[in-house]
């Protein structure tokens, strides 16, 4: 499991995903019938990203700036923050090579793209964090 993966499951997504698993996976033979048109795709409930990450952050003792700092926001989450674990989700995330070798623009590129690739997985992520 990527630290991307990580950063998912510790938001929620992956309780999600496992309940639409869970809600689909009760076919019985006798409710499939040949004339039977495809199921609808279950929609995925948006996660409001923000509400948990303020949640977390009202009850962690250090002040952290999640909201810029992709430092703050791996810490919030209980996540590995070290240089080495950001160029590994640098790398996972498909990072340009000319960022990571500045680990201060690979950062504001990482936060950036951690917050896109939430909005794109379903979080609710408000334009102004984008």
């Amino acid at each position: 499991m990527g630290i991307f993966s990580n950063i998912l499951a510790k938001l929620g997504f992956a309780d999600d995903k496992k309940e639409d698993v869970v809600a689909a996976a009760p076919v019985t033979p006798a409710a499939v019938e040949p004339t039977a048109s495809a199921p609808a795709p279950v929609a995925i409930s948006p996660v409001d990203v923000v509400a948990k990450l303020e949640a977390l952050a009202k009850a962690n003792a250090e002040k952290l700036n999640w909201k810029v700092s992709i430092v703050d926001l791996l810490k919030l989450l209980g996540l590995d923050s070290s240089l080495a674990a950001r160029k590994e989700l640098a790398t996972e995330l498909g990072c340009p090579a000319a960022k990571m070798s500045d680990s201060a623009q690979m950062n504001v590129w990482l936060h950036k793209t951690v917050l896109q690739k939430l909005a794109e997985n379903g979080g609710n992520i408000p334009a102004e964090l984008l």
